[in-house]
């Protein structure tokens, strides 16, 4: 994508407005499988953000610690309750250690995908496996990708068609990288606005090497949250790792 940087796409705008923009409405239930899966024991959320998962999470009292590339984003966390609590190791989440093991730690909401090459991804699994204690779990949440499938690579969806403004989804694909080119564009009476982002897609079977180049296996897989079985018609992942040994 043309003029795109990693490194601001997640600056003071992106953080005043990603909470309305991106909470799913499925924040209980995600709470409700990472405790389970903590069992008492801390937890480490790689892109912590504006702590949408860490910060419910925290209150249902699991320890949490979170790293996180942008400041914007953390300090729009610092200023919800509680935000205070949740230590944060500013860097890059497939290289940065907070110098801790954790029985939890996991990575939400296509985040991976920020990751924009292979090698990148697989160190985000050798990450995840150095901050493992004995007996802890690695989770990756993401989107069964559907970009490859889609005529020539490139199309136009619909998210929102309201009185006021339309919301429209306009992407590329390029097979070669796997780099999916994603611009969020809202239209109404008071203008435009872009939400550009670059995603490297994986299917499961890829993650599934990579944990184990990294010295993980997968331990379970589910639909969503609600530990619906995985199948062919599933939308996105849940995927638990676990050390080989």
């Amino acid at each position: 994508m043309e003029g795109f940087d990693p490194r601001t796409s997640f600056g003071h705008e992106v953080s005043m407005r990603y909470d309305a923009e991106d909470t799913r409405g499925d924040e209980e239930r995600t709470v409700a499988f990472l405790a389970g899966l903590a069992d008492g024991r801390d937890a480490l959320e790689f892109a912590v953000g504006t702590g949408r998962i860490a910060l419910p999470l925290a209150r249902s009292g699991v320890r949490v610690d979170g790293v996180e590339l942008s400041p914007d984003m953390v300090a729009r966390m610092r200023e919800k309750p509680g935000g205070d609590l949740v230590e944060v190791t500013m860097g890059d989440m497939s290289r940065v250690t907070t110098g801790r093991v954790y029985g939890l730690v996991y990575l939400v909401y296509n985040t991976i995908g920020n990751l924009l090459t292979q090698d990148d991804q697989v160190r985000c699994f050798e990450n995840a496996a150095r901050h493992l204690d004995e007996g802890g779990v690695f989770v990756v949440e993401c989107r069964v990708p559907t970009a490859p499938a889609r005529p020539r690579h490139q199309y136009v969806d619909a998210e929102h068609v309201g009185v006021g403004h339309v919301g429209l989804d306009v992407c590329r694909y390029d097979p070669v990288t796997q780099i999916l080119d994603e611009n969020h564009v809202r239209i109404s009476t008071e203008g435009i606005t872009f939400g550009p982002i670059r995603l490297r897609l994986a299917h499961p079977p890829e993650f599934d090497l990579m944990a184990r180049i990294a010295g993980l296996r997968l331990r379970e897989r589910w639909g969503n949250w609600n530990r619906e079985p995985y199948t062919a018609t599933s939308w996105r992942h849940i995927s638990v790792y676990e050390h080989t040994t």
